[in-house]
């Protein structure tokens, strides 16, 4: 449950989410199949909701904690219980919207957003960032990003983010190759990922 907040302390970003998340794996790998891929809505994403959805989500689990403290048979019920919701919400949402629906309003991702953008922009590891003479702003990059995130926003300074999961997605989708991912204040040969996700690697749109 703590490593995505642990990766943004320790390496910065949500690379965690895009390549070690058991659950994002399953959004980036089964629900592409019967996404109807709409548009994710733009309240999940905002700061009040995640907030909230995050502070609810822990009051609840600590409250099913306490009342199950000292039956560990019951303790570890709390924790199947989650998983169970947050994973039947995640397939409902990747149904409905976009595969990765879930990972915009995700708890732990969310925290992870925060300690990441808590940092200084220098310090946020790497960052997706254009070849500026090579794109065409075709806008597929934006339109394939598991995130929702539109990346020709970002075009000038790089993708400085803190939702950005580093998938590769729109690396390998770039028809010009002109997207990498760089460290900060990199100069010099554009690189793709060394471990691209398997949202990449199986060809998500």
């Amino acid at each position: 449950m703590l490593g995505p907040s642990v990766y943004a302390l320790v390496k910065n970003g949500r690379g965690w989410c895009g390549t070690y998340c058991p659950r994002g794996s399953f959004s980036d790998v089964i629900l592409p199949g019967i996404s109807s891929n709409n548009d994710i809505p733009q309240f999940v994403v905002s700061p009040w909701f995640r907030l909230a959805f995050l502070a609810l989500l822990m009051i609840a689990f600590g409250i099913q904690l306490v009342f199950a403290w000292g039956n560990s048979f019951e303790v570890g019920m709390v924790f199947v219980r989650m998983i169970i919701i947050t994973t039947a919400l995640t397939i409902i949402l990747g149904v409905a919207y976009r595969p990765r629906t879930w990972c915009t309003f995700c708890p732990m991702g969310t925290m992870a957003h925060y300690i990441t953008k808590w940092k200084s922009p220098g310090c946020r590891g790497e960052y997706v960032t254009f070849k500026k003479d090579s794109c065409v702003d075709c806008s597929r990059c934006s339109r394939v990003c598991p995130m929702n995130i539109d990346l020709l926003e970002h075009k000038e300074l790089g993708v400085m983010e803190p939702d950005c999961i580093k998938c590769g997605i729109c690396i390998s989708k770039c028809p010009k190759k002109a997207i990498s991912l760089q460290p900060a204040g990199h100069s010099g040969k554009l690189r793709v990922p060394e471990t691209p996700s398997k949202a990449a690697i199986t060809g998500q749109v």
